[in-house]
């Protein structure tokens, strides 16, 4: 179902959890719940993945993840506080050991200067903390920006579980 390099970020991320006893929640907006069905993908994930949080809207946001509203009035929904909010309310919501959030505009439309199509911004909340980190998919259709996003935050997973 998923190309090759991402089915093998998802098994090295579930193992990596399954080696620390850990679970995982997923927050997810412009991704659409693709992470969470990458590690479902991978045999004996129900042993690690908690659940997955699809919030696409900032109703969802603010509602199954708790992010404030102010927090998304004075910085919008793509932005690092949003993420790092989103990663940390699923966390908090799931009880999980591990999340991670992703938001972002994987276009075509919905761009601008200064958040341009391909912006997207990443949250991993672990048991050492939060990270943020933020990535510009140029030059890639809604598609790419969509998996290239999954990868990253596959990635984010993995190092969060090896450094635990």
């Amino acid at each position: 179902m998923f190309p090759d390099d991402i089915a093998d970020l998802a098994a090295a991320v579930i193992a990596a959890a399954m080696a620390r006893g850990w679970t995982i929640a997923t927050a997810e907006s412009c991704t659409g719940g693709l992470v969470a069905g990458a590690l479902t993908e991978v045999a004996g994930s129900s042993a690690v993945v908690d659940r997955g949080f699809v919030t696409y809207s900032n109703a969802a946001k603010i509602t199954l993840l708790g992010v404030p509203g102010s927090m998304l009035e004075a910085h919008g929904a793509v932005s690092e506080p949003v993420a790092r909010a989103m990663a940390g309310g699923a966390r908090e919501r799931a009880g999980t050991d591990l999340s991670i959030s992703i938001t972002g505009i994987a276009g075509p439309g919905g761009g601008s200067a200064e958040k341009p199509v391909g912006l997207v911004h990443f949250g991993c909340a672990a048991p050492e903390g939060l990270a943020h980190e933020r990535h510009v998919f140029e030059g890639l259709d809604r598609e790419g920006v969509r998996l290239a996003s999954v990868r990253t935050a596959l990635r984010l997973l993995l190092a969060a579980c090896e450094a635990g």
